[in-house]
């Protein structure tokens, strides 16, 4: 009879375990902006990150649209072997002011497409390096929403925007936060990095920029062994239990 409520322990904690694992792995899934947050009207660097889901088909293509809301006069990429990038430009229904000229045209999609036999295979990721600026001072988030190409032929709509009090949609767009920029000039502009020039647009950089990446997947790495530390502990602790009502069982006995 003592077994009974053991074993109840053990299965509730097991299901906890198996709880923090489904919770926490979704959180790597998504084709994602990093670093996630930048300073309004300054320039910055950012990865985008792109997992490949399919466990039979490689990651080809990569779309991403960048908001004509709120343009960015200066975007450029950083060249990645193995893939060929392409650009999109759009005009603007009203003209932007950079630098106190009129820009009238911003790029609008950017794509990665991979040359012959390269792809993500299952079980990777690759990151896509893009430099951009002035970020805009009128909001506080950028939407990138992107499409991801596999070899198979499916494509994978990272589109939807989240909502204020609602669940995570499924394939949310990758989102940057802006925040109230703390320094730069007398304007709030910081200096553009060597891979943005004061006109902006283009499809090349010969900055290298990629210098985070290391830390990058050294986070990513140390959020996933804080996740398996917490499984191991909770069911370390199941057993623990188990074991002392076997003890006290036949002590008792």
């Amino acid at each position: 009879m003592r077994s009974l409520p053991t074993r109840r322990i053990a299965a509730v904690a097991l299901a906890a375990a198996t709880s923090v694992v489904v919770l926490a792995c979704p959180a790597f899934a998504h084709v994602t902006v990093n670093p996630g947050s930048a300073e309004q009207g300054g320039y910055t660097a950012v990865d985008f990150r792109v997992p490949n889901e399919s466990d039979t088909a490689g990651t080809v293509k990569l779309e991403i649209n960048l908001p004509l809301d709120h343009p960015l006069a200066s975007v450029r990429t950083l060249p990645l072997p193995g893939w060929t990038t392409t650009v999109e430009k759009s005009k603007l229904d009203k003209p932007i002011k950079v630098h106190g000229s009129d820009v009238n045209e911003a790029i609008s999609k950017i794509t990665w497409t991979a040359d012959a036999g390269i792809k993500i295979a299952p079980g990777q990721f690759q990151e896509f390096r893009v430099s951009l600026g002035p970020l805009p001072t009128d909001t506080d988030t950028l939407t990138f929403k992107a499409l991801q190409s596999y070899d198979n032929g499916d494509v994978v709509r990272w589109i939807d925007e989240a909502k204020d009090g609602q669940p995570e949609p499924a394939k949310p767009a990758p989102v940057l936060k802006l925040t109230k920029a703390t320094g730069g000039d007398d304007h709030g502009v910081t200096a553009a990095p060597a891979a943005a020039d004061s006109h902006g647009m283009g499809g090349g950089s010969t900055s290298s920029e990629a210098s985070g990446s290391t830390a990058k997947s050294s986070d990513s790495t140390a959020r996933v062994l804080g996740v398996v530390g917490i499984v191991v502990g909770v069911i370390g602790a199941a057993f623990g239990i188990l074991g002392l009502r076997r003890k006290d069982g036949s002590a008792a006995s």
